[in-house]
């Protein structure tokens, strides 16, 4: 436990307004080690390739135990902080998502992204409610002794297209990124966002570490660090690029054949 605490402390560590510590995100052991290798502080999963790799849709529809044990091979295969795409928690209610936490924590793994997108719609839980899910997600890892890193997703932006992301919806994520952190989080996870002008007003009205994902169309990194983002992600691009590129290269081989 004293390492995981160590790395715990660590990878919160990392985030620094205007210094972005970059998650290349991945989905497995071996995954982990490639990006290891590459000089990764830290590793940290995706739930859709997570999800993927093993023949399921993204959304919960992998099976926590199979989720859990994955997040315990990549621990063991890697001595980094690794922080886990934990979705919903695998539940609604409070008491749920502190037991999961828990659950989760014996695997190994230092930190969290938790969303607050109600799991298989396209809703979101309103602001107290999904604060108080937060509150118990901090509960559960104070009850396991591990100063885990819960990174406070909000979905506003990622449901909406760019183009209609506005002042209200940016009002919104404020407002939560405030509730969140007095609920327990410590960082905020806006993907979708990509205006630059958004993306700094954001960084400017909260204390948490903002995290952004580098979806296309996003700015780069020397950009984003110039708007006060601390934290940048690459969700499932990379699987997605693998995905293509073994496409390509199996094509090829065919064709040959």
């Amino acid at each position: 436990m004293t390492k995981q605490i160590d790395q715990a402390e660590t990878f919160a560590a990392l985030h620094k307004k205007g210094d972005p510590v970059i998650l290349y995100n991945i989905w497995d052991a071996g995954s982990a080690g490639a990006v290891r290798d590459a000089g990764a502080r830290a590793i940290a999963t995706g739930s859709a390739p997570v999800a993927m790799a093993r023949g399921y849709g993204d959304g919960q529809n992998i099976p926590i135990e199979a989720a859990l044990e994955n997040a315990r091979r990549i621990v063991a295969a890697v001595d980094l902080p690794v922080t886990l795409d934990f979705e919903g928690a695998y539940a609604e209610d409070v008491m749920g998502v502190a037991e999961n936490t828990q659950r989760a924590l014996e695997s190994g793994v230092i930190g969290f992204n938790f969303e607050d997108q109600i799991i298989g719609t396209v809703d979101l839980y309103d602001t107290e409610t999904q604060a108080a899910r937060v509150r118990a997600m901090r509960e559960g890892c104070d009850a396991a002794g591990i100063p885990a890193f819960i990174n406070a997703r909000t979905d506003i932006f990622l449901k909406a297209k760019p183009d209609t992301h506005n002042d209200a919806m940016l009002n919104d994520a404020i407002a939560r990124a405030r509730a969140y952190a007095d609920a327990g989080a410590n960082g905020f996870f806006a993907p979708g966002l990509r205006d630059k002008d958004m993306i700094a007003n954001l960084c400017e009205s909260t204390d948490l570490p903002v995290n952004i994902i580098a979806l296309p169309g996003t700015p780069d990194t020397t950009t984003l660090a110039s708007l006060g983002v601390a934290r940048i992600s690459y969700g499932p691009v990379p699987y997605r690029h693998m995905l293509a590129w073994l496409q390509e290269q199996a094509k090829e081989a065919l064709q040959q054949g």
